[in-house]
């Protein structure tokens, strides 16, 4: 009875415990699991009172990092500066691209306001065109007037 081309893979078998089976201590973990945890912990209390003995045998380094330190040129260290040795009042270099950020936004601003005021070539179009709407609606609205004006004379008149 085969199962076609390929192999059944052991992943598919997993089995977790359910949180009643650890409540009651009958999960598939082997027993000497605890057994190992119980002796581990067993070990570091001792190892606390003693001091950071225990601390620096288990922090064993891998390969030759324990005969010497590797010197890393493209570590970056942080800079730590005291309150008193930084200058409150002096502001640090920003970069080129910070420069122009803050350019554009001061240009923008600038220009923002021109166009509030009306100054921008900009803003005379839109006014301009603005004025031009206005009067194509005032023109629309009193031709309105004039035809409901002529059609209610027509009414007055055929009701006569």
């Amino acid at each position: 009875m085969g199962r076609g081309r390929f192999k059944a893979k052991p992943t598919g078998r997993r089995n977790f415990s359910t949180p009643e089976e650890m409540a009651a201590g009958s999960s598939a973990r082997p027993r000497t699991f605890k057994k190992q945890e119980a002796e581990y912990s067993e070990e570091e209390e001792p190892g606390e009172e003693s001091g950071g003995d225990s601390e620096q045998e288990t922090e064993k380094k891998k390969g030759i990092l324990h005969i010497s330190e590797i010197q890393n040129p493209n570590l970056v260290k942080p800079k730590n500066m005291k309150a008193r040795a930084a200058d409150v009042e002096s502001t640090p270099e920003l970069s080129r691209r910070e420069r122009e950020e803050i350019e554009r936004q001061k240009a923008h601003e600038r220009y923002m306001r021109l166009q509030e005021q009306g100054k921008t070539e900009q803003a005379r179009k839109d006014l301009e065109r603005l004025a031009l709407v206005r009067q194509q609606r005032a023109e629309a609205a009193k031709k309105r007037d004039e035809e409901k004006a002529a059609k209610e004379q027509k009414r007055a008149e055929a009701r006569k």
